[in-house]
């Protein structure tokens, strides 16, 4: 089975590709620079919903036609967590994917879209996928929000926190990729490594280098379970 791999940025694609050893194959598509590693296609799809959504919609279509199409799609890279639950370095698997501020602001409050009658706002991935990659990394399993705009106050962090209970992690193109996913009828995961803590912005204490190196290891310890998960049972989404 082949996996492709979303990433929002080559530090974080690279990051990934380390962990297969040698030197990927490079394929130019529509959406970005994709590295071949064996089973795995690792793609720098940008930052943001959209361009994760565009770019793993172009991926997806470009590989339909392949001897051995995809059959799972990972978005992957580094995020910022509500600590203490995940500290710096940590890993976080998803088991929602959720888009956080899509919706409508209201004078009652913040309406997600699904309250306003249309589309969706959580995708669900495989459970016993989730518990293997978590069991296999030592992840915390929970849910990771999708934002377009990065945290940067306590005031949001804990309005966040407020009406998603539970959410272990911010990101900005999971949800994307699931959306892309979801329209090819393909399981998604997303999987992060924590490098700041969500909150006011303090770029002296972010951890990149040991978020990124964390993502290289998760994926060494995480390979053989992706490309050996066939089985649809329990998906959702």
């Amino acid at each position: 089975m082949r996996v492709l791999v979303v990433t929002a940025v080559p530090v974080e694609r690279d990051a990934v590709t380390r962990a297969f050893g040698g030197a990927p194959d490079s394929v130019t598509l529509p959406g970005g620079e994709l590295h071949r590693c064996g089973a795995f296609d690792v793609l720098a799809g940008g930052a943001g919903p959209a361009a994760a959504a565009a770019a793993t919609a172009f991926a997806l279509a470009s590989g339909a036609s392949a001897p051995e199409p995809y059959g799972l799609v990972v978005s992957a890279g580094i995020g910022g967590a509500f600590t203490p639950l995940t500290p710096l370095g940590s890993l976080v698997v998803a088991d929602g994917i959720v888009a956080a501020d899509l919706g409508a602001d209201t004078p009652e409050g913040f309406l997600p879209v699904t309250a306003l009658g249309f589309g969706r706002d959580r995708f669900t991935s495989p459970p016993a996928l989730v518990r293997e990659v978590a069991a296999a990394t030592g992840a915390a399993a929970g849910p990771v929000l999708t934002v377009s705009t990065v945290t940067g106050t306590a005031e949001r962090a804990a309005a966040l926190l407020a009406a998603h209970p539970g959410a272990l992690a911010e990101a900005m193109e999971g949800f994307g990729v699931a959306e892309a996913a979801a329209r090819a009828a393909l399981p998604v995961l997303e999987l992060r490594a924590v490098s700041n803590a969500v909150g006011p912005r303090d770029r002296d204490a972010w951890r990149i280098g040991d978020a990124l190196a964390a993502l290289t290891d998760a994926f060494g310890k995480t390979a053989p379970v992706l490309e050996g998960w066939n089985s649809h049972e329990d998906l959702e989404g």
